[in-house]
């Protein structure tokens, strides 16, 4: 009875206490429960935004349905008791943000202390991949090293007749050996001293003698090389001074029985291998015991290896021109006083010609191995052919190799050229050179010209007819032009100049298309006979060539005009120009090789007017020349092949002035020559 008495008494003080606070409120004067009600309702939203945040930000500490209610309940009896229950504060929140901002700066303290203390160490390095490169074999055995190969059977001794496996146990045997040897037996049977069959190798004879064939050339080459570098260099300082234009020569050797007494009559120097030099030797004046009098012989020779020549070609008719193949010195194709036109394919074996010994030597004389005669009777020469020359129909990068490489067995990488010849009726035939597969070289009845196992052979492909009547109202050509020597335009062949007997040179195209100037012509009006005999085209990729002519006069020419750009009339004394050539390390210098055998040197750089140096020759007279050198090589090497009337090839080098290249010669020839327009 006491609590519920006490409990009583205390709601009642609570109703008075409520009843006094409304008893004050009504009190207020108007004005201030206005300003009251703003208040209220300024709190009242703040309550709203607090109470928004609260729920999206922390969902875990909403409160109870219950309180949610009650609190409801409370805010909709707010507006009545606003007056009286004063601002809604969320302590608990304030307090919760104040601690995280308190622990978010000491945070940030630590982390500017710690800052400045922590920095990154370069120092120590890390390999994350090691990839060692790669040598060129393994790269090979890893691309190339399982092709053309196949599982021929599996290792294992299941329904296995006639293979041994590596799981079969295998047999052996014991015997003894002792080194070195007391006796002549130095190894016997087993320990037992039973006696045991020695089994017999098989060996190939056939591959034995090929390699011992190709090792015999590659030990002969070296040792001939060995001599070479010793003993000729002391001759060749002894003549040293002997010649103005020359610092050293020396000979090549023609004093062997197969050549004495014959006759030089055409110098051909290979346009890829410069130190491949071809040398046709007509018939001896007195014969002898060899079987060779009644042929004639085309020698093949590597200028650095003098001693011998490295191939002997021989024919029965008449060499009057010949030539290498563009890429390679591999092919050697002539042309004769009976129209016919000759090839020879130095990779043949050996076997396969006719073989002589003399001088304790084994010589093999090549019979051609392709021969027009009686095969293309329709369109082959009826005359004398005049020149022969290579057309390529790529452009071949030239290579320094020795001509030891001749006799290997290795295939032509693509014969894609062409051959010209020209006879004296003017018929420019060309045709193209074909290399049989190794299906085809059983032959048939076309390949009537064709050597037994030959695989080189020529195909005709079109006839030109260049020896043309031209129009009377040209004073330079009344009637007909007769031609007497061709040459293509290195850096384009579809173009080729002729050389005819009235001082001009025709120009043509393989195709037979329009191709301006017409004719190029002596800056002398009027017509000559006079007989072009020589010409050729700078090898350093100008349209530029050289003409000579029978009367001792020279003209520089170029593609695009008619008239010459330099002519010299007086630089021979007026004898016939017999060869021109340009140096194959100067682009301003050429030789010229007059009928009295004088030897002219001219530098354009030097004296555009006439030539820089002359060499006689009185004693034995030259019959023509040829130009050698090196010039991918930085040494400057250059050397002249002479052919003299005895039999006797020289080589003269020539002095380094004129060999070794000057600093931009190509580009001061070019303004010497702008200037002469």
């Amino acid at each position: 009875m006491g609590d519920e008495d006490e409990v009583e008494s205390q709601g009642n003080r609570e109703r008075e206490e409520e009843k006094e606070a409304e008893e004050k409120v009504q009190k207020v004067p108007v004005l201030k429960n206005s300003e009251i009600e703003l208040i209220q309702k300024a709190i009242n939203a703040e309550n709203e935004r607090v109470k928004t945040f609260l729920s999206e930000q922390r969902k875990s500490e909403i409160l109870p349905e219950e309180c949610e209610k009650d609190l409801g309940m409370e805010r909709q009896d707010s507006p009545r008791r606003s007056p009286a229950s004063g601002k809604f504060m969320d302590f608990q929140t304030a307090k919760h943000r104040q601690s995280i901002r308190k622990v978010a700066s000491q945070q940030k303290k630590r982390s500017s202390e710690l800052h400045r203390l922590i920095d990154l160490d370069f120092s120590v390095s890390f390999c994350l991949l090691d990839l060692p490169s790669v040598s060129e074999y393994d790269m090979y055995i890893r691309n190339f090293g399982k092709i053309n190969t196949k599982q021929a059977y599996a290792q294992w001794n299941e329904d296995n007749l006639e293979r041994d496996v590596q799981t079969e146990e295998i047999e052996t045997r014991e015997k003894w050996t002792q080194h070195p040897g007391e006796t002549a037996i130095v190894c016997g049977g087993s320990k037992s001293g039973s006696d045991v069959s020695v089994l017999t190798p098989k060996i190939d004879s056939q591959r034995l003698a090929n390699f011992l064939r190709s090792a015999g050339q590659v030990i002969a080459v070296l040792l001939e090389e060995d001599q070479v570098a010793t003993q000729p260099r002391r001759n060749l300082r002894s003549r040293q001074t002997s010649l103005s234009i020359s610092d050293k020569c020396f000979q090549l050797n023609t004093s062997l029985p197969l050549l004495q007494g014959r006759k030089v009559s055409c110098l051909h120097i290979s346009q890829a291998q410069r130190q491949a030099l071809l040398s046709v030797h007509e018939l001896p004046e007195n014969s002898s015991d060899l079987q060779l009098d009644g042929k004639y012989i085309i020698c093949v020779w590597n200028v650095w290896q003098p001693l011998n020549p490295q191939k002997i070609l021989c024919c029965r008719s008449q060499v009057t021109c010949c030539c290498f193949s563009p890429s390679k010195a591999t092919l050697v194709f002539a042309g004769t006083v009976d129209g016919l036109v000759l090839v020879w394919d130095l990779r043949e074996d050996s076997r396969m010609h006719h073989c002589i010994n003399f001088n304790e030597m084994n010589w093999a004389f090549r019979s051609p191995t392709f021969s027009t005669d009686g095969v293309f009777t329709s369109v082959s020469h009826m005359c004398p052919i005049l020149t022969i020359e290579p057309v390529a129909t790529t452009i071949f990068k030239e290579q320094n190799c020795g001509l030891s490489y001749l006799s290997s067995r290795e295939e032509m990488s693509g014969l894609s050229f062409q051959i010209a010849s020209m006879d004296e009726n003017g018929t420019l035939s060309l045709w193209v050179v074909v290399e049989l597969q190794k299906e085809d070289l059983s032959g048939s009845q076309r390949d009537l010209g064709l050597i037994p196992g030959g695989k080189v052979k020529l195909v005709h492909s079109s006839t030109i007819q260049l020896n043309c009547s031209h129009s009377t109202k040209d004073p330079m050509c009344l009637g007909t032009l007769q031609p007497l020597n061709i040459k293509f335009l290195p850096s384009n062949p579809n173009h080729f100049i002729v050389g005819t007997d009235l001082a001009v040179v025709s120009h043509g195209t393989r195709h037979e298309l329009r191709a301006p100037p017409k004719l190029f012509k002596p800056q002398q009006g009027g017509p000559r006979s006079t007989r072009v005999t020589a010409m050729d085209f700078s090898p350093f990729g100008k349209p530029l060539f050289l003409v000579g002519c029978s009367d001792g006069s020279i003209r520089l020419h170029q593609m695009t005009s008619e008239l010459p750009l330099i002519q010299w009339n007086d630089s021979t004394m007026g004898q016939p120009i017999i060869a021109l050539q340009w140096a194959l390390t100067r682009p301003a210098v050429f030789f010229v090789l007059d009928a009295t055998s004088v030897v002219y040197v001219w530098d354009l750089l030097e004296n555009d007017l006439s030539p820089v140096a002359k060499q006689p020759t009185q004693a034995d007279r030259i019959l023509t020349m040829a130009v050698l050198g090196e010039p991918e090589k930085l040494n400057g090497l250059l050397g002249i092949a002479l052919a003299k009337e005895s039999g006797i090839i020289e080589i003269w080098y020539v002095k380094k002035k004129w060999a070794v290249p000057q600093p931009e010669e190509s580009e001061k020839l070019h303004l010497l020559l702008q200037q002469a327009l």
